[in-house]
């Protein structure tokens, strides 16, 4: 009696409806879409993010900051959806090569510092003085391709990423104050 190892799958995404949503981007490169989310603070430093019909995401502060530590704190919320993202487009990208994915996981990491507490009287810092420093990503991928080519899926996930891009790229942002949404 042999021992025989049996490989599982991630359950894959619809290949030909990928194809058909890659065509139509080639076919309009400028088409966007809008992304729309709704917070509403709780008290102290949660906040409940409302999107479309889904669950609240609930933010909160650490303890040392003020918070409950009763849900991530932002910056872990900005690196969760980087992460989603980059998972998205590893899967993305390995669909269209066809290949199968038996494991992908993502480990993030970012230096950020608060030592101008919000603009609430903390140390003079300019707006590029603030924010992650640097973003520590790794990733663990398997599947029924070469290490060569599973890393190639990874780098080019990375570069057509729209999470990291927004985040590599200065975004134009606006802010104001209004009566009522």
């Amino acid at each position: 009696m042999s021992a025989e190892t049996v490989k599982t799958y991630l359950r894959p995404i619809d290949r030909e409806g990928l194809l058909k949503f890659a065509a139509g981007g080639r076919e309009n490169p400028e088409r966007r879409g809008t992304n729309k989310v709704h917070t509403v603070m709780q008290g102290q430093f949660r906040s409940w993010s409302y999107v479309g019909i889904h669950n609240p995401v609930v933010v909160d502060e650490p303890l040392h900051l003020f918070g409950e530590n009763t849900a991530p704190a932002p910056g872990e919320i900005v690196l969760s959806a980087l992460g989603g993202c980059l998972g998205v487009g590893i899967t993305a990208v390995a669909t269209y090569r066809e290949v199968k994915l038996s494991r992908l996981e993502i480990f993030l990491e970012a230096d950020i510092g608060n030592t101008g507490a919000w603009g609430a009287g903390g140390a003079e810092r300019k707006p590029e003085d603030m924010g992650f420093k640097e973003i520590r990503v790794r990733v663990i991928v398997e599947g029924d391709a070469s290490k060569a080519e599973l890393d190639d899926i990874v780098q080019h996930a990375n570069y057509f990423s729209p999470v990291a891009n927004s985040m590599r790229n200065p975004v134009p942002m606006s802010i104001a104050r209004v009566d009522e949404a």
